[in-house]
Formats: C-alpha cells, sequence, structure tokens
C-alpha cells in the first residue's frame, strides 16, 4: 500500500525531473531531431574501416594499455604504505586517520579527466601526462580500499602473531598482509580494468593512445575509422573485463 509520505517524494522527484529537463532545454522537438542526427551518424559508421592505418591504429591501443597498466601500478605502490596510515588496525590515533582519509577523499574527488587537462598543460602532451592523470585519484581510491581491508582483519590471527613476540613490523607481515592481501589484489585488478576505458578519453584532450585517434578521426568527419576504432576499445576492454574477473573470482577465494 502507497503511504502519504512515499507518495509526497514521488510527486517531488517527478516535479524535481520536470524542472531538470526544463533547464536543460529537453523539448520533444529537440530529442526527435537529435535522434535524427544520430540515426544519421551511424549510417556513416558502416561499415567500420582503419581506413588504412590498422598498425598505427594497434600501437594507439597498445599505447592505451600501457597509460593503463603504469597508472595502476604507480597508484598501487603509493597507496600500499599510505593505507596502513589509514588504517585503524595501524594507526590508533583517531585524529591522524580522519586527516589522512579526508586526504584520500581530496585524490579521489578530482576526476583523471580534470587532471589530464592539468598535467597535458604542465608537463605536455602525450602518455606520461595519461598516466599521472590516472595514478592520482587512484592512489586515494585504492589506499581508501587497502585501509578498509586491513581493517576488516582477523584480529586473532594478529594477536597470534605478536603473542609470538613478533616486533609491530613482522606483525605487519605475518598477520595483517597475508589476510588483505587477495582483497587488494582484487580491487587493483578493478582499478585496471576501468583505467583502460578512462585512458581512452584521456586521448582526447592530448593525453596520448587511441583516444586522440579517436578524436581526429570525428573531427574530420571519419566515422567509419571512428567505428573501427570503438570497436577494438570495446573488444580490448571485454577481454581485459573477462580476464579480470576470473583472476579476481581466484584471489577472492584463495
Amino acid at each position: 500500500m502507497i503511504t502519504r509520505r512515499t507518495s509526497l517524494i514521488v510527486t517531488l522527484g517527478f516535479t524535481l525531473l520536470l524542472l531538470a529537463l526544463w533547464r536543460v532545454d529537453a523539448s520533444p522537438h529537440r530529442v526527435w531531431e537529435g535522434l535524427g542526427k544520430l540515426g544519421w551518424l551511424v549510417v556513416l559508421m558502416l561499415p567500420p574501416s582503419p581506413g588504412g592505418a590498422l598498425p598505427d591504429l594497434l600501437r594507439a591501443l597498445a599505447e592505451t594499455l600501457a597509460m593503463a597498466f603504469l597508472g595502476t601500478l604507480l597508484a598501487a605502490l603509493v597507496a600500499l604504505p599510505l593505507a596502513f596510515l589509514g588504517a585503524g588496525t595501524v594507526v590508533a590515533n583517531a585524529w591522524a586517520r580522519f586527516t589522512i582519509r579526508r586526504g584520500f577523499d581530496g585524490l579521489r574527488a578530482i576526476d583523471s579527466l580534470v587532471w589530464a587537462l592539468i598535467f597535458v598543460s604542465a608537463v605536455g602532451m602525450g602518455p606520461f601526462a595519461g598516466i599521472l592523470a590516472l595514478a592520482l585519484p587512484d592512489i586515494g581510491t585504492l589506499a581508501k580500499t587497502f585501509s578498509e581491508a586491513l581493517e576488516a582483519t582477523e584480529r586473532r590471527q594478529v594477536e597470534g602473531v605478536r603473542g609470538a613476540g613478533a616486533s609491530r613490523l613482522l606483525v605487519i607481515r605475518y598477520g595483517l598482509l597475508p589476510q588483505a592481501l587477495p582483497v587488494m589484489l582484487s580491487q587493483v585488478l578493478y582499478v585496471f580494468e576501468s583505467n583502460t576505458r578512462s585512458a581512452t578519453i584521456l586521448g582526447v584532450v592530448g593525453a596520448g593512445g587511441i583516444g586522440l585517434a579517436l578524436s581526429d578521426r570525428i573531427r574530420i568527419n571519419n566515422w567509419d575509422e571512428a567505428a573501427f576504432i570503438l570497436l577494438m576499445v570495446l573488444a580490448t576492454v571485454a577481454l581485459i573485463d573477462g580476464a579480470s574477473r576470473w583472476l579476481r573470482l581466484r584471489l577472492i577465494r584463495a
């Protein structure tokens, strides 16, 4: 049975949706006209064609994968020591943990695309800017998830290592890390497959990779080549998603 409160919430939500559509000028005429143009673009995309540039496109795709991998690797290496500072099982001071975790949130709050625009201006166009743009927000994401994995460890195993006379460093090494490591590696794999998609977008703003080639084709209206590049990206992401999911399941079960 629908209560009065639920009805009020639904009405309010519907009203806010109508106001939002009015603000963005989503009139039926504009939507219909946009669908017509989209259909025209789809026709121009058929059949997809590499346009005689398949070797260059494969090199650009490899560059995108390298950006995603190196960005993820850099983020994981930096996030691991930071995660210990944000974990309650390692740092007992609540204010210190609060400050450190807010730093993680600050890194995650800015999207990779914004960081790419900043780094392209700072270090110039190319994959190096893309690697930095991927790594920086991922440091915050991985440090947060790593610290949560450390806090979710079983206390009895930690106390057992400590009771054997181990130092604080050995307690972390043999008590905390073996329990949290499968979850940490699973998170790294997930971030890598996400970065494969993000790296494509970063190329559009000059951070190198296949996204730059896609942006060029769209700019000069070579829609058949743009469709071929999109299919390459979709196939690559699908393969990485499948392999990453298989590895994550094996790590979690282990």
